[in-house]
């Protein structure tokens, strides 16, 4: 009976070690998932932004070539 009790604790103490690992590799992948949105993100916005003043170089630059 003892040595029942005695590995049922010992598996809860593993339990919980799984579940604090886990729980940082959650963490670590929202992270990662964040990150890599916002290298994606933050670009495309500047481009998105910045396209009319290069339109407005571009014209005014091909319009005096002309």
């Amino acid at each position: 009976m003892e040595e029942l009790i005695q590995k049922l604790e010992q598996q809860e103490q593993q339990l919980n070690e799984i579940h604090a690992t886990v729980k940082k590799l959650k963490k670590y992948f929202l992270t990662t998932i964040i990150i890599s949105i916002l290298t994606f993100l933050l670009p495309l916005i500047g481009v998105v932004v910045s396209l009319p003043w290069i339109i407005k170089t571009l014209t005014a630059s091909m319009q005096s070539l002309l």
